[in-house]
């Protein structure tokens, strides 16, 4: 018997015993082990995130949780972040923060990476590391940011067989890792607007991130505070598969090398929303991530950067461009924010609600 999910060998040598595992599964080990083993971010690595590719991404946060803490009347808080990174967004954040007189009383990163965390602290040497969300302090407000996170947790895919809704289950076949349909009904773990959906159809759900959006807003109604989520997603309920794989910045096949490659899936806010209300918080509206940076200054920041080192000008425009553009990352990620009872509400939102 073994505690918790299988390591990418153990993973292997159950697949190729014919035991299937369940996408969740497959991609909680391979992941698990590819962050625990490496610095994936930059040039030299597998994948690049907004935060990498310019300061003025975590500045454009620092201004949001400044202006959302002078709206509440500059109390004590801690600023929490999940999957950091290598710190960059929450040094970005941090600095522009302090500018504003915004200074929390604790930087708490969630991070199990041992790699990951030695980055941060380089550049965070004042933050305190947690294991889990559980595990954050409980005596002061949190505002936490969660950039690119829940994309890298575990999902269950389902596709829709001529015997009804079926888990796709990952197995061994022709000395190669599949993805095929699986034994059990699975009808009732199927959104009702998408069980009618065409054979072959696959549809993806998150519990993992259901819960974790959960535990961050019982914290925010119980402590106070508000929460910031971008990720590339949707609203759903939605029917697609979504899973891929980036090696060395190309995507590839993520049924081979597992451990060895990212593995993500897009994420559904409109679960994240249902989530954090169930537990009485507030939830914003779904924004784009181009349109919520514009709302913030994010031309007006170019601007300054740019006249500022007229050299560098052509440089801060490409950056801001990548980050705002539709052709870009601008409408592929969206933003949406979390806030506890009375709290005020956030910048960068239009009126409506999820």
């Amino acid at each position: 018997m073994r505690d918790g999910p299988p390591n990418p060998e153990q993973l292997i040598s159950e697949i190729a015993a014919a035991r299937p595992t369940t996408v969740a599964d497959y991609m909680a080990a391979a992941n698990g082990h590819y962050y625990a083993t490496r610095d994936p971010l930059g040039a030299a690595g597998d994948f690049t995130t907004a935060p990498e590719i310019s300061q003025m991404f975590g500045e454009m946060i620092g201004i949001w949780i400044a202006d959302l803490w002078a709206c509440a009347g500059g109390p004590a808080f801690r600023y929490v972040e999940l999957g950091p990174g290598r710190g960059t967004l929450a040094a970005d954040a941090l600095r522009t923060m302090a500018r504003f007189g915004c200074t929390p009383m604790g930087v708490e990163l969630v991070e199990t990476s041992p790699t990951l965390r030695v980055a941060q602290l380089a550049r965070l040497p004042a933050a305190r590391h947690h294991d889990e969300v559980d595990a954050l302090p409980d005596d002061a407000p949190l505002v936490i940011v969660a950039n690119e996170f829940f994309d890298a947790l575990p999902i269950h895919q389902y596709i829709r067989t001529v015997d009804g809704w079926r888990e796709r289950m990952i197995e061994r076949k022709d000395d190669a890792m599949t993805p095929v349909a699986g034994d059990a009904p699975a009808d009732d773990a199927i959104p009702a607007s998408l069980r009618n959906e065409a054979e072959g159809t696959i549809v993806e759900t998150t519990p993992v991130s259901a819960a974790i959006m959960q535990r961050c807003a019982f914290r925010l109604a119980r402590q106070g505070g508000a929460m910031l989520a971008i990720d590339y997603g949707y609203a759903g309920p939605a029917a697609g598969d979504t899973l891929q794989a980036v090696k060395a910045h190309r995507f590839v096949d993520p049924f081979i090398d597992p451990g060895e490659v990212d593995l993500t899936a897009h994420v559904d806010f409109t679960t994240l929303a249902r989530a954090a209300q169930n537990a009485g918080v507030a939830v914003s509206s779904l924004a784009t991530q181009g349109e919520w940076l514009r709302r913030l200054g994010i031309d007006a920041r170019q601007a300054s950067l740019a006249k500022a080192s007229p050299s560098r000008a052509d440089e801060l425009e490409g950056q801001r461009d990548r980050l705002v553009r539709p052709d870009a990352m601008g409408d592929l990620f969206k933003v949406m924010a979390f806030t506890a009872p009375n709290w005020p509400t956030p910048a960068g939102f239009t009126g409506d609600t999820a």
